[in-house]
């Protein structure tokens, strides 16, 4: 479905140029203790504000419509803690690099009929966070409120089916890196998500029902709010909607078969072992349970110990 002025994917050209000199992730890496791997770009670089904080784990390149930004999807901040309404996912490195990278457009344009995100965009990401995590509707695959529901971490995300980590609410943690004058995230139709106040500090008033409003120079931003939509609230700004999400964005692939809800679950810790492995700790009925495990983008080796010290562990290779 497409709606005003569709936004076209890559040129031909770019996608050729992107690919070949990108090579499908060679400059992923995960923040603080994972490095983006040098290589040659035949697009140019870009500095955009908020994306420049994070310029060791995230990348941002100019083609001629996008900026196109790559990450591993993996924040330096902790992550799980506090899930009370858990799928048994777990996060895992990302390929958001090369022709699967974010794309944001470098010019937005006010759409002449802007969608809200209520019954729209229930799939996917419709913001990407300035330290390269995706962020996703408010609202749940199933059209509930994430945060009500109990389904999210401390830091107001969890994982989807890809194993893949994402926030549903404003990550407004952020502000203490990049400052309340700087953008924490950007919506996917290129308009800047800023926080809970103005640049100068002062109160945020007269949001519309997207969560977003014009600045006194007549340029439309977002903000982040303590309530529902908590982040843009849809989109002010010209968008595709293909299968329910918008189009383009990076994609993610399962390599295990999809998690299903563990009652009454509570993940209680999560430990960064090293570069790439990691030990999601949780209770359930009185009892501490662990999944303690390895992940590349090739291959994912998952450890899991019941209350009692049984383990089981599983091996997948990520294709």
């Amino acid at each position: 479905m497409s709606h005003d002025h569709e936004i076209n994917h890559l040129s031909e050209l770019d996608r050729r140029r992107f690919l070949q000199i990108a090579g499908f992730a060679t400059g992923l890496a995960f923040v603080n203790s994972i490095t983006l791997n040098e290589s040659a770009h035949a697009l140019p670089s870009a500095k955009v504000a908020g994306f420049t904080a994070f310029a060791n784990s995230v990348k941002v390149f100019k083609s001629d419509k996008y900026y196109l930004v790559e990450s591993s999807g993996i924040p330096a901040h902790q992550m799980m803690v506090g899930i009370r309404s858990w799928q048994q996912q777990v996060p895992t490195v990302q390929n958001y690099s090369g022709t699967n990278a974010w794309s944001i457009p470098i010019k937005p344009v006010i759409a002449t009929n802007p969608m809200s995100a209520k019954n729209h965009f229930l799939r996917g990401a419709i913001a990407l966070a300035v330290n390269g995590v995706p962020i996703f509707n408010a609202l749940n695959n199933r059209g509930d409120d994430a945060l009500l529901a109990g389904e999210l971490d401390e830091w107001g995300g969890h994982c989807g089916r890809a194993d893949d980590y994402h926030y549903h609410i404003a990550p407004t943690h952020l502000q203490s890196v990049v400052g309340k004058k700087v953008p924490i995230a950007y919506a996917l139709d290129g308009f800047p998500i800023y926080g809970e106040t103005e640049i100068d500090g002062k109160k945020v008033t007269g949001l519309d029902s997207l969560n977003g409003h014009f600045d006194s120079k007549k340029n439309y931003h977002y903000h982040a709010t303590k309530s529902y939509p908590y982040i843009n609230g849809g989109f002010k700004g010209v968008v595709t909607e293909i299968d329910g999400q918008v189009d383009p964005q990076a994609l993610t692939k399962g390599f295990r078969p999809a998690g299903t809800p563990l009652k009454g679950a509570t993940i209680t810790g999560f430990e960064r072992i090293s570069d790439s492995s990691f030990d999601v700790k949780y209770s359930l009925n009185g009892g501490e349970f662990h999944v303690k495990y390895t992940a590349s983008l090739k291959e994912v080796s998952m450890e899991f110990i019941d209350s009692n010290g049984i383990s089981r562990t599983e091996v997948y290779q990520r294709k």
